[in-house]
């Protein structure tokens, strides 16, 4: 389909751009008809003043010219003009001349189209037909069956179609489809509806901007809003780690309060009064001297026993000594594993 030229529409010169894609290359521009169509204007001209210059068919003949305007319209005399100069013709499809040939329009080369001022080329390359309206983003495939009601399908909107007669120049793309068959997936869309289409692409996507834009800056709320969560659940466990912590300080100082009311109630009390660390030193060293003393008396003399008081008393200060030991070292793994859990709940 790359190989096939294709002019698209500009302005009004669908004349030229008809020509040109019938011959399949930039044979016309817009001065070369206008010089056919000032031609044409003056032969005419010249026959008109053959009856006289002062009739009412020269004075209305002297009018703007039917053969071409400003806008960049060419007549069909035109047209037919710049084809004789490569010796083809033009004759009316549905004429009685050419019905007579009664020619299946598929054995035909190609046709030119005209509705309401606007032309157009139907032309065969290679062994396959195709629309070259320059109203089309491209080259239109036809197919043989579809040919026929293509045309007819044209005649009952009201075109004229004109089929062209003699050999058309040779061009790369009939020489390229003649040796392949090209495939068309898409039908090409009107000038006119492909612009439409990417205005509406154009609109569609800029509301879909907007609605991501919108997305994005609620997205970002969210994240803030979770941010604010988790510091807020941090900040509320830094707290209870604190309180958990306050809470095992009085523990053990209570459990140590307890501990030391439990020695001193277990230790005997002289005269009603609690006896002091520095009493209770002197009274095991008085306690071992005499132990000493009674070893070293002589056999007959009987021993006396030790004093209960005084291995109670030793016997309770290391039991209590222990159960403080085994309290504060349970504590302080209690504190070690609150603060293991806080660290990997924030890391989370």
């Amino acid at each position: 389909m790359e190989s096939i030229f294709h002019e698209k529409q500009e302005g009004s010169l669908c004349a030229q751009h008809c020509l040109n894609n019938l011959l399949q290359g930039e044979y016309f521009s817009p001065v070369e008809l206008s010089s056919i169509a000032h031609q044409l204007d003056e032969e005419e001209r010249m026959r008109m003043a053959e009856g006289g210059v002062t009739s009412e068919d020269y004075r209305t003949f002297l009018q703007p010219s039917g053969n071409m305007d400003d806008s960049g319209f060419f007549s069909i005399q035109v047209i037919s003009n710049a084809l004789k100069v490569w010796g083809l013709e033009l004759i009316l499809f549905n004429s009685p001349e050419y019905q007579r040939l009664s020619i299946d329009p598929i054995n035909e080369r190609s046709f030119i189209c005209n509705y309401k001022e606007h032309w157009f080329t139907v032309r065969k390359l290679g062994k396959q037909w195709f629309n070259l309206n320059s109203l089309l983003t491209g080259p239109e495939l036809i197919s043989d069956t579809y040919l026929a009601l293509f045309l007819a399908q044209l005649q009952q909107e009201g075109y004229s179609i004109f089929v062209v007669k003699g050999d058309l120049p040779d061009c790369e793309a009939d020489q390229l489809l003649q040796m392949i068959r090209v495939q068309q997936m898409h039908r090409p869309k009107l000038i006119g509806e492909e612009l439409a289409q990417l205005k509406e692409q154009r609109v569609q996507k800029t509301d879909l901007e907007r609605v991501l834009e919108a997305n994005d800056g609620s997205g970002m709320l969210d994240e803030d809003e979770e941010d604010l969560q988790r510091a807020l659940a941090l900040s509320r466990q830094e707290i209870d780690l604190e309180d958990e912590e306050a809470d095992l300080r009085r523990a053990i100082q209570l459990s140590m309060q307890g501990t030391s009311r439990n020695i001193c109630q277990d230790i005997p009390q002289t005269s009603g009064t609690h006896l002091t660390s520095e009493e209770l030193r002197k009274r095991r060293e008085a306690y071992f001297e005499k132990q000493q003393q009674q070893q070293q008396d002589p056999p007959g003399h009987p021993c006396e026993k030790p004093n209960a008081s005084s291995g109670a008393l030793d016997g309770d200060l290391g039991d209590a000594m222990s159960e403080e030991d085994m309290l504060q070292a349970a504590v302080t793994m209690s504190l070690e594993t609150v603060r293991s859990n806080f660290k990997t709940e924030g890391k989370k």
